[in-house]
C-alpha cells in the first residue's frame, strides 16, 4: 500500500496496478485465514458432536500427545501433552505435520503398526488413524525404552579367540628361555588389550587365548581397525621375524554357546586366509576382515599332510568311481593337480577315475595333450554332464585348486555329490565348500600341485610317470612364477622330488610357450597400461582365443617395471569382465579383488564382474585401489 501511494506521484497507471494487486493480496490472506478458522471450527464441531464435554476435556488432558491432522497435512488440533512435549510449548496449529514426523511420511504412519521418529532428543513411536476429514496421530514416548535397548545392545557379550600364528616358527631355533620370553610378550600385549576393552583374558592352551568384552568396545575397536595386530607385530625374534596373531570374533550371537561356535569359525577363517588378521563373524554367516596386509610366514606340518593323505586314501578306496574337478577355465596348476590325483586314484589305488573339465575352455591344453598321448587307449577326461550321468552315492568328488562353491567347473556336480574332498591352497573365502569329508587347505603352499606332490608320496608314488611329474612341476612353476613368488623350502623339495621322478624342465618350459598372436597381444596390453600410485592398470576390449593367457602374462610382465607394486589387467569374456591381479608381496591384491567379489592369494588374485563393460569395471577397480591405498596409508600412519 505504501509503495502504491508513492507511485501516485510518479505514474497513475502504475499506482492503479499496484493498489489493485495489494487489495487482491489482502483479500486472499483474509480468505485463507477465514477458511482455516472454518476448517478448525468444523473439526472442533465434529469432535463436539462425537464427544461430550467431559470426554473432550479428557482427550485434551490425555497423557499421550495427540494431534488431529487435516487432509492436506496441516495440524488442526493438539492436546496439552502434544503442545508441551512435542511442539515444545509453541503454537503449532496450521503447521505442516512433516515438521514433527520427518523423514517419515503420513502414508508410512497410517499403513504401519507404529513408526519410530525422533523429535529433538526424544524418541517416539507414532500410531495413526485415518478419518473422513483427516487423521489422528498418537505419539508414544519411548525415549527411556530406546535408551535401555541401546544400553543392552552395547553391553552384549562378545567372545574372541586369539591364536599366536607363528610361535613355532619364531622359537624353532631359540632356547627355552627365549621361547618363554616371546610367548610372554605376546600374552602381555593381548592381556593389556583385553583390559583396555574392559574385558577378560585367559590362556586356554599354548598359543590360544580367550578374550571376553562387550559390543561397545568391539565397535570402537573395529573403527580403529584393531591396532593390537600392529602391537603384536612389533614383537620380533632376532632382527627379521615378527610375531603375528589371528583373532576370531563372534558378534551378534544369540547365546554364549553360539558365540563360541562363531568365534571358532571366525578364527579358522582368519587362519585360512593367511593369519595376521581379525575375522568378525556376524549374523547370516557374514564376515568382516581387518588386517591381513602382511604375507605371513610359511607354516606347514608334514605330520598333518600324512594324516590327510591317509584319510584321502581311505575315502578313495571306499568309492566306486572317483571324479577330480577343478575350477572354471582350468590352468596348469588345476589340471596338473588333477592329473596327480588321477594317477594315485586310478593307477595306485585301482579305482575308476576321471578328470572333469570343460576342455574347450581350459588353459592347460599342453598338459591335456601330453596325458592323452601317454594313455591313448584310456578315457581320462570327462565333461560335467557325463560325470553327472554316472554319479552314485558311493562316488567321490575331489575338488582341486579351489574351495569356492562359485568357482568350481560344475556347480551341479558339486551339489549332487554325496562325498566330497577338497584340496586347495588359496586363501579362505566366505562361500567355501562346507560339506566335505576332508578339507585339505594349506594357504601357505605355493600351489595345489605342491600339495598333491606331497600327498602322493605318502599314499603311493610307485606309478608316477614322467608325464604326470611334468604336469605337477608345470603347475608349481606357474603359481610361483618360476620359483620367484610364494616359494618356500617345501616348494623346492617338491620340485626336486619331481625332477628325480623324471620331470624334464625343457618339456615343462615348452608348456608355457605362446603363439605369436598371444605374444603380440600381451605386449599390446602392457603398452596401454596406466599407473595410479604405484599400481599398473591395463585393459583390452577385444576378445580372442588366447586372451586369458595373454592377460595373465601381461599382468606378470607389468611387475617387472620399476616402481610398480601391483598390476591389474582387465579383459572381456562371455559378457563379463575379468581381472587378473598380481603383486610381488608388498601389496595384498587378494583384498582388492575381494572388494570386487573375487579372491585369490596375496600375490595373485582375480575377479569376474558379470554384465559389466570393461571401462565400467576399470572405474570400479580404480575406486577399489584408492580405497585400499587409503586403508594402507591410515594403517601406516597409525603405526607411526
Amino acid at each position: 500500500m505504501l509503495t502504491a501511494g508513492i507511485s501516485w506521484f510518479w505514474n497513475t497507471a502504475v499506482f492503479t496496478a499496484e493498489i489493485s494487486l495489494a487489495v487482491v493480496s489482502i483479500a486472499a490472506v483474509l480468505f485463507a485465514n477465514w477458511h482455516f478458522k472454518a476448517h478448525v471450527s468444523y473439526a472442533a464441531k465434529a469432535a463436539s458432536e462425537v464427544l461430550t464435554g467431559d470426554q473432550y476435556r479428557a482427550l485434551q488432558q490425555f497423557g499421550l500427545p495427540v494431534a488431529v491432522v487435516g487432509a492436506e497435512g496441516d495440524v488442526i488440533w493438539v492436546n496439552d501433552a502434544f503442545a508441551e512435549q512435542v511442539s515444545g510449548g509453541h503454537v503449532c496449529l496450521g503447521d505442516h505435520i512433516m515438521k514433527f514426523i520427518y523423514p517419515s511420511t503420513m502414508e508410512e504412519i497410517l499403513t504401519s503398526a507404529g513408526t519410530d521418529i525422533a523429535v529433538g532428543l526424544r524418541q517416539y513411536t507414532v500410531f495413526g488413524i485415518q478419518t473422513d476429514a483427516g487423521s489422528v496421530l498418537y505419539f508414544l514416548d519411548e525415549t527411556a525404552f530406546q535408551e535401555i535397548s541401546r544400553n543392552y545392545e552395547a553391553s552384549r557379550p562378545i567372545v574372541m579367540l586369539a591364536s599366536f600364528d607363528n610361535r613355532e616358527e619364531l622359537t624353532r631355533d631359540s632356547s627355552s628361555s627365549e621361547e618363554i620370553k616371546i610367548a610372554s610378550e605376546v600374552e602381555d600385549v593381548l592381556s593389556r588389550w583385553a583390559q583396555e576393552l574392559g574385558g577378560f583374558f585367559k590362556r586356554i592352551s599354548n598359543g590360544r587365548y580367550l578374550v571376553l568384552t562387550d559390543e561397545v568396545h568391539l565397535s570402537d575397536e573395529m573403527k580403529k581397525r584393531f591396532p593390537v595386530l600392529d602391537a603384536v607385530r612389533g614383537i620380533k625374534a632376532g632382527d627379521r621375524l615378527s610375531a603375528t596373531v589371528s583373532i576370531g570374533v563372534a558378534r551378534g550371537a544369540k547365546n554364549l554357546q553360539e558365540a563360541d561356535d562363531w568365534a571358532r569359525d571366525a578364527l579358522n577363517m582368519a587362519l585360512g586366509r593367511g593369519g595376521d588378521q581379525v575375522a568378525v563373524k556376524q549374523a547370516n554367516d557374514t564376515y568382516e576382515f581387518f588386517g591381513g596386509l602382511s604375507g605371513g610366514m610359511e607354516k606347514r606340518d608334514s605330520v598333518r599332510t600324512r594324516v590327510f593323505a591317509a584319510s584321502i586314501s581311505d575315502d578313495i578306496k571306499e568309492s566306486d568311481v572317483v571324479f577330480i574337478m577343478g575350477h572354471k577355465y582350468s590352468d596348469l596348476d588345476c589340471i596338473g593337480a588333477a592329473i596327480g590325483i588321477w594317477n594315485v586314484a586310478c593307477k595306485a589305488l585301482c579305482r575308476p577315475s576321471y578328470i572333469v573339465a570343460n576342455l574347450t575352455q581350459s588353459l592347460a591344453s599342453p598338459q591335456i595333450t601330453s596325458l592323452a598321448n601317454a594313455y591313448p587307449d584310456e578315457k581320462i577326461f570327462m565333461s560335467p554332464q557325463e560325470a553327472q550321468s554316472i554319479l552314485t552315492q558311493r562316488s567321490l568328488l575331489i575338488v582341486v585348486d579351489t574351495h569356492s562353491q562359485d568357482f568350481v567347473e560344475s556347480a551341479d556336480l558339486l551339489q549332487s555329490a554325496a562325498r566330497i574332498v577338497v584340496i586347495d591352497h588359496h586363501r579362505m573365502m566366505v562361500r567355501h565348500i562346507q560339506n566335505s569329508l576332508v578339507f585339505f587347505h594349506e594357504p601357505y603352499a605355493s600351489s595345489t600341485c605342491e600339495m598333491v606332490t606331497e600327498l602322493l608320496q605318502y599314499i603311493d608314488d610307485s606309478h608316477l610317470t614322467q608325464t604326470e611329474a611334468e604336469a605337477l612341476l608345470s603347475g608349481i612353476m606357474l603359481d610361483t612364477k618360476n620359483f620367484v613368488l610364494k616359494t618356500g623350502a617345501r616348494t623346492f623339495e617338491a620340485a626336486a622330488y619331481l625332477r628325480r621322478r623324471g620331470a624334464d624342465t625343457v618339456n615343462v618350459k615348452r608348456m608355457f610357450s605362446d603363439s605369436i598372436d598371444a605374444y603380440k597381444a600381451k605386449y599390446k596390453i602392457v603398452s596401454n597400461a596406466e599407473i595410479f600410485n604405484r599400481f599398473a592398470v591395463a585393459f583390452t576390449e577385444k576378445e580372442f582365443p588366447e586372451l586369458r593367457v595373454a592377460s595373465a602374462q601381461a599382468a606378470d610382465e607389468l611387475l617387472s617395471i620399476q616402481g610398480i607394486d601391483a598390476s591389474f589387467v582387465l579383459f572381456p569374456s562371455g559378457g563379463a569382465t575379468n581381472i587378473s591381479a598380481r603383486s610381488l608381496g608388498d601389496v595384498n591384491v587378494q583384498l582388492i579383488m575381494e572388494a570386487l567379489g573375487g579372491g585369490g592369494h596375496l600375490t595373485m588374485a582375480g575377479a569376474q564382474l558379470s554384465d559389466t563393460p570393461v571401462r565400467q569395471a576399470r572405474k570400479r577397480l580404480i575406486e577399489a585401489i584408492q580405497e585400499f591405498s587409503e586403508k594402507m596409508s591410515n594403517h601406516t600412519n597409525e603405526r607411526l
